[in-house]
């Protein structure tokens, strides 16, 4: 029953970071097209009412004329809507499923101890460290090169963060490291929005309901940090789906991969943002952004493609008994260290069902999977964390039989 609780809140926690991310990434990219995309007003009713750019668009059978203030407008409207809460419930929503999956069953997800021994609440401890302190460090460079070389401060938490990525992959196991990395860069997406977004428009409210004048580095600091999250959130979205594929994560320098990955959403993320404003450049857009992200995944692609290996000749016939033997070697290591997962009613706690349906618990399941066994025996992704202890000499074993063609 508990099992099958858990389920039901990872299935719901994950629906529901999936639609608030939706939603809050959807805002996110239509107000920075919308800001790339203004225009001068050309009516003077508008310049006197202090609209500093507008911009026509048609969708869903209507046409929408949308304007920006310089400050604000003459007269606060009623209702006035804002944009936050997207930004708050997908963090919740992933902060809860962090700590359901990640935290929760951190000897399994986070933990690998090939890499380094940790106990649950250090390896816990070291995570809820990295995302507090990620964020102070961040906020820290936005402040002191607030207003003077943004060019700077970019390159900084671009190696802050490649530093934080390369000790990440070097505390836990690459599918942990993977999903604090994003979890990070996360909570410094939605602190700007809580910290520092928020606040500014709260005080420009205040101010304009209370006569003052408005402060305009307000609304400067927001755009900073809203033009920030636009180019984490490539990056963050591919660290949502990595768990997916071992290929990443599990490679031997994840952490290369990691960054490399990251800085081609980033990349590709700014040739979109560079091509909201092609107006103001007589429609062209520099190349440059597109090409080394499509690189940088070219290269990643390159490098983790499988080597091709020598294929050993078939196994004679004179030797079948001795195949036979291998095999029934072979099935013993995995009913000891796999099988606890991978049959139809898993024992080991936390796996109501086998993982992704692989069946493993008969002669004849164990060779219908013999392609997946290899790929995450060779990333060592699989046992997942090691849990039940396989050896090296017992991978190995495995693996060159796999190589060897499978021979029963």
């Amino acid at each position: 029953m508990i099992d099958y609780l858990y389920d039901w809140a990872s299935l719901l926690g994950r629906w529901l970071h999936l639609i608030t991310g939706i939603a809050w990434i959807g805002a996110s990219f239509y107000f920075v097209w919308l800001d790339d995309s203004l225009l001068p007003p050309r009516r003077k009713e508008l310049v006197d009412a202090g609209v500093g750019g507008e911009v026509w668009a048609v969708h869903g059978g209507g046409f929408y004329n949308a304007q920006k203030y310089k400050t604000a407008p003459a007269e606060l409207p009623e209702p006035l809507h804002w944009f936050y809460w997207e930004a708050y419930t997908t963090w919740l929503s992933g902060f809860f499923l962090l700590c359901l999956l990640y935290f929760g069953q951190a000897e399994m997800y986070l933990i690998d101890t090939s890499v380094m021994v940790l106990s649950k609440p250090v390896a816990i401890g070291i995570a809820l460290a990295f995302l507090a302190g990620g964020w102070l460090v961040y906020d820290a460079l936005c402040r002191f090169f607030f207003q003077r070389s943004e060019r700077v401060l970019g390159l900084i938490v671009a190696v802050v963060l490649c530093v934080a990525a390369w000790v990440l992959c070097h505390l836990y196991s690459g599918r942990g490291a993977y999903i604090v990395f994003g979890a990070l860069i996360g909570t410094i997406m939605v602190a700007n929005v809580f910290f520092v977004i928020i606040p500014g428009q709260r005080e420009m409210v205040r101010a304009k309901a209370e006569g003052r004048p408005l402060d305009p580095l307000h609304g400067l600091r927001g755009k900073q940090r809203s033009v920030h999250n636009t180019y984490f959130t490539l990056p963050v979205l591919f660290v949502m789906i990595s768990n997916h594929y071992a290929l990443t994560y599990g490679a031997k320098w994840n952490w290369l991969v990691l960054i490399a990955m990251s800085v081609a959403g980033a990349a590709i993320r700014t040739w979109f943002v560079l091509r909201h404003k092609a107006h103001e450049r007589g429609g062209r857009t520099s190349p440059v952004p597109l090409v080394l992200g499509l690189a940088m995944l070219a290269a990643v692609m390159v490098a983790l493609a499988p080597h091709a290996r020598t294929a050993a000749p078939a196994t004679p016939q004179a030797d079948a008994t001795a195949a036979a033997q291998r095999f029934a070697e072979i099935q013993g290591i995995i009913a000891q260290r796999c099988v606890t997962c991978h049959a139809p009613h898993p024992t080991f706690a936390g796996f109501p069902a086998p993982p992704k349906g692989v069946l493993l618990d008969t002669p004849e399941h164990i060779l219908a999977n013999t392609m997946a066994m290899q790929s995450q025996l060779a990333l060592r992704v699989m046992p997942i964390g090691n849990l039940t202890q396989m050896t090296d000499a017992e991978r190995e074993k495995v693996l060159t039989w796999l190589r060897d063609g499978a021979p029963k």
